[in-house]
């Protein structure tokens, strides 16, 4: 755990929610310019959306798919290092042999790739007459948990429907995480019923910040994402929300405040570890 005293008890956080169309280089392109403007906006750490430069369904993901590092992780690497933030490359297709995955890589200020996470919670769903989406129809499933350092804080990255399950936000809470980040694309069904309420809840349980950065809502494109990418506080305030438009998201992450509330109602310490845990199975 990067201890508060020790670490920059403030920094800005900025969530990137970008218009993705069916043109690759375009969304890259784009992407580029919004984290150079939320790095001279003063960000030190930079989200962008799921599948930021493919359009989102199973049938375009072997199309886009890219072998990592590969042409898009290879300009992200770039851009933090220019831009000397930490950057959370919101997800891609990426292809491994004969395997496709939905990947987040997260860069850090020289340009090092600290960790990359593979959605470990495939999004098979059916709601009748509203939705019917499987990713497990293209896409394999990741198997490990994905943390990475910053003078700021410890960050835990997830991918969407991960955020769904609890369990894997307590294990990044009892990793020390103050600040869990879900790039994600909920739709016009699940987003309005679950998408704040699942971040206020994970947010509340752990006593961590939340945020999640959505593509920006296209009513022409196949899957139409909710938008609204959010950072959620601690004590389950909404901090920043943005609409439905393409647009930066800024947010003053305040850890003080983190230790505040722990200290306030300390729930982590009054688990009761002999009735009931969470644990990980896999280092």
């Amino acid at each position: 755990m990067v201890p508060v005293a020790k670490a920059m008890a403030q920094f800005r956080l900025a969530l990137i929610q970008l218009r993705v169309s069916s043109v690759k280089s375009d969304n890259l392109s784009r992407a580029c310019d919004f984290i150079k403007e939320a790095a001279n906006q003063g960000a030190k750490i930079i989200s962008l959306p799921e599948c930021f430069n493919s359009p989102y369904g199973t049938n375009f993901f072997p199309e886009y798919a890219e072998t990592i590092p590969g042409e898009t992780t290879e300009q992200l690497s770039m851009l933090a290092k220019e831009c000397q933030v930490y950057l959370i490359g919101g997800s891609i297709p990426e292809k491994d042999d004969e395997k496709f995955y939905n990947t987040c890589t997260v860069f850090g200020p020289d340009g090092s790739l600290l960790t990359k996470h593979r959605k470990i919670h495939l999004f098979d769903v059916d709601v009748p007459g509203k939705i019917r989406f499987q990713e497990s129809e293209t896409l394999s499933a990741g198997d490990s948990f994905s943390i990475f350092e910053t003078p700021y804080c410890k960050v835990g990255v997830g991918i969407c429907y991960d955020m769904r399950f609890a369990e894997l936000a307590q294990v990044y809470s009892q990793r020390g995480c103050q600040l869990l980040v879900y790039p994600g694309a909920f739709n016009m069904t699940t987003g309005p019923a679950h998408w704040e309420l699942l971040q206020r809840g994970r947010a509340v349980d752990n006593q961590v910040f939340v945020a999640t950065t959505s593509p920006a809502r296209d009513t022409d494109a196949p899957y139409v994402a909710w938008g609204h990418s959010t950072v959620v506080s601690p004590w389950g305030e909404v901090l920043a929300q943005a609409g439905i438009e393409e647009t930066i998201v800024y947010a003053n992450i305040d850890l003080k405040k983190l230790v505040e509330i722990r200290q306030q109602i300390p729930v982590l310490s009054q688990k009761r570890g002999d009735l009931y845990a969470v644990e990980w199975k896999k280092p």
